[in-house]
């Protein structure tokens, strides 16, 4: 007898699933973490849902999702394993599990806070950096471009780390950060753009959310990033079609995007907007 691990045997049930709802050629299986605004949900309520139903329409298919909860495990698990045909955000350069598309939007790392506090932060380089209280998303191996930066500064007492996967039986975990901001838990938070802006965006504190300067990173790591769609890599012609669309589109997914707060960056315009 063989034993199938849990990951296995929840692979199985889910190539499964799929024969069992008649999966065709039509079909375009979208791999997706069911509780991750402003990205996805299970009501299709993300950006990501939306930009995937506007691409399957224009080639002629109907979406259908795979979820998966967002980790680190997420595309080697699941999508290498065949499970899907796109994943709808991974970034443009640096990722080997999956061929991205060319890029459908840029962002970057960004610092939000309270706007009636005035807290005009757009560097790492911010005296004030060194007395308010900081809070950032933290991964496993904990380098994250903005504890780097900060680690360089010897800014280590004042931070606080929130986990960027949460508590996943809550909503919307890892917008933990940004609650922590409205709440007056932090006085500033770090986080990436997307994340940032959609939560700010609808936060009934108002927040103010500012792209980091590039002119004050020290290390390697980037704090902006080019965002695409990731297909397999046996699947080229998937992806000159969604390249096609994405080119065609390109307005109307940026100002999908806008509606959700989620903050465009050009390397040009974020340059000259530091002082």
């Amino acid at each position: 007898m063989y034993l199938v691990s849990k990951a296995g045997l929840l692979l199985m049930l889910l190539f499964a699933g799929a024969l069992a709802l008649g999966a065709e050629s039509q079909d375009l299986w979208v791999c997706a973490d069911r509780n991750n605004l402003p990205y996805s949900n299970d009501r299709q309520q993300g950006f990501e849902n939306k930009l995937a139903e506007m691409v399957a329409h224009d080639l002629g298919r109907r979406v259908q999702y795979v979820w998966w909860p967002a980790s680190p495990t997420f595309a080697r698990k699941v999508f290498r394993k065949g499970a899907c045909d796109i994943i709808m955000g991974i970034p443009a350069k640096g990722y080997d599990l999956a061929e991205p598309t060319q890029p459908y939007y840029s962002s970057s790392y960004v610092f939000v806070s309270k706007r009636d506090r005035h807290l005009p932060v757009q560097s790492f380089d911010d005296p004030s950096l060194k007395t308010v209280k900081i809070g950032l998303h933290v991964v496993d191996d904990g380098f994250t471009p903005a504890a780097q930066e900060l680690a360089t500064r010897g800014i280590i007492r004042n931070v606080v780390g929130y986990s960027i996967f949460g508590n996943l039986a809550k909503e919307n975990p890892s917008a933990d950060l940004i609650r922590a901001v409205a709440q007056g838990d932090v006085d500033v938070a770090i986080a990436w753009g997307p994340l940032a802006g959609y939560f700010a965006h609808i936060s009934p504190v108002p927040l103010q959310v500012t792209p980091i300067c590039p002119n004050s990173v020290r290390t390697a790591l980037p704090v902006s990033f080019e965002i695409s769609i990731g297909v397999r890599r046996d699947e080229e012609d998937l992806r000159e079609q969604l390249n096609h669309e994405i080119a065609r589109r390109r307005d109307e997914i940026h100002a999908l995007l806008r509606s959700y707060g989620i903050p465009l960056i050009d390397q040009v315009s974020i340059s000259r907007s530091c002082k």
